[in-house]
C-alpha cells in the first residue's frame, strides 16, 4: 500500500488570482510532497494588484471545517495565514489547543502586498494572546514584526532583534523575521530562538514585487517541518524553495509577479526554459 504523505492543515483566506492565500498554500505544500487540508477563514475579492474586499467566514463554520477533517486524518503540521476576525482567532486557537504536539507555523498576514489592511488592532491583540503562545514558529516580515511587537500607541523599535525578543516573550518557540521590506542590498532573513540568533541567511534581492511570497515561505516551512526536518534546516530549505519560486516568477496580470511554485517540474521538462523576468 502506498505511503501516506505528510498531512498539513491550513487555515487561510481564498485568493481568486491563485497568487497568495489558500491557493498559494495548497500549491506550495503539494509541490513539496505534502497533502494539504484546507479550512477557509475568509473569501476575498482580489487580483494581482491588491485586495478589493474580504468577507470573513463564520467562526463556527471554521471550527467545524477543521474538526471534521481532524477527526478523520492525522496532521503533521498546522499553517495559519489570514484569519478574518477576532471570532475566527478565538475559534482556531481553541481547535489547535487540542493538538499541542502538532507544530504550528503562523504567518501573521496584517496587510496585502499593496498595503490593504487585513487585521485590526483588536485582531493583533487576539493574535498575541491566543495564537502566538501556541506557535512553534512565527514568520513575520520586518514591518509585521514591528507592529506585532508593540501595543497600539507605543513607539515601535527599529531594532528587529529587540522585536524578536518581545515576540518570543509572547510565548512562541521561534521567530523568523524576513528582510524583504528593509532597505538593504540583500534580503537578510533571521531565525531567533530563546537564546538569540539561530541562523541568518542572505539572499540576492530579486527585482520586481511578488504576490504571495510570505505565504509561500510559511507553507514551505510547514512542509519541511511536517517532513520531520529540524527547525534550523527547515528554515534553510524553505527559504531556498521560496527564492527559487520567486526567481522563476511570472506576471500573468497587470500587477505583481506570482511565484512559480512548480519551478522544479518545468526545469525537469525543459532545462533551457527561461522564465519571464521582472520589468
Amino acid at each position: 500500500m502506498p505511503l501516506t504523505p505528510p498531512i498539513v492543515l491550513v487555515f487561510a483566506a481564498t485568493d481568486p488570482s491563485g497568487g497568495a492565500g489558500l491557493q498559494a498554500d495548497i500549491l506550495t505544500l503539494s509541490s513539496m510532497g505534502c497533502h494539504p487540508l484546507s479550512v477557509v477563514t475568509a473569501v476575498t475579492i482580489q487580483d494581482t494588484m491588491g485586495v478589493e474586499d474580504f468577507m470573513p467566514i463564520d467562526a463556527e463554520w471554521i471550527a467545524d471545517q477543521a474538526r471534521c477533517v481532524l477527526e478523520d486524518m492525522p496532521v503533521a503540521a498546522f499553517k495559519i495565514g489570514v484569519l478574518g476576525s477576532v471570532e475566527n482567532i478565538n475559534a482556531i486557537a481553541e481547535v489547535v489547543s487540542d493538538y499541542p504536539d502538532v507544530p504550528l507555523v503562523l504567518d501573521p498576514v496584517l496587510s496585502s502586498g499593496r498595503g490593504d489592511e487585513l487585521a485590526s488592532d483588536e485582531m493583533i491583540s487576539a493574535l498575541r494572546e491566543l495564537l502566538i503562545p501556541q506557535t512553534t514558529i512565527l514568520t513575520p516580515n520586518s514591518v509585521e514584526a514591528r507592529r506585532l511587537a508593540h501595543e497600539e500607541g507605543e513607539e515601535a523599535s527599529e531594532d528587529l532583534a529587540a522585536c524578536a525578543r518581545r515576540l518570543l516573550g509572547f510565548g512562541c518557540e521561534y521567530v523568523l523575521i524576513t528582510g524583504t521590506h528593509e532597505n538593504s542590498p540583500q534580503v537578510v532573513n533571521t531565525l531567533y530562538g530563546q537564546d538569540g540568533v539561530i541562523r541568518s541567511d542572505s539572499w540576492e534581492r530579486l527585482p520586481g514585487s511578488y504576490h504571495g511570497s510570505g505565504c509561500t515561505l510559511a507553507s514551505a516551512l510547514a512542509a519541511t517541518v511536517a517532513n520531520g526536518v529540524d527547525i534550523a534546516e527547515a528554515v534553510r530549505d524553505a527559504q531556498e524553495y521560496t527564492w527559487q519560486a520567486l526567481k522563476a516568477a511570472f506576471r500573468p496580470g497587470m500587477g505583481q509577479h506570482l511565484p512559480d511554485r512548480l519551478f522544479w517540474a518545468r526545469e525537469e521538462n525543459d532545462p533551457e526554459r527561461e522564465h519571464d523576468q521582472p520589468d
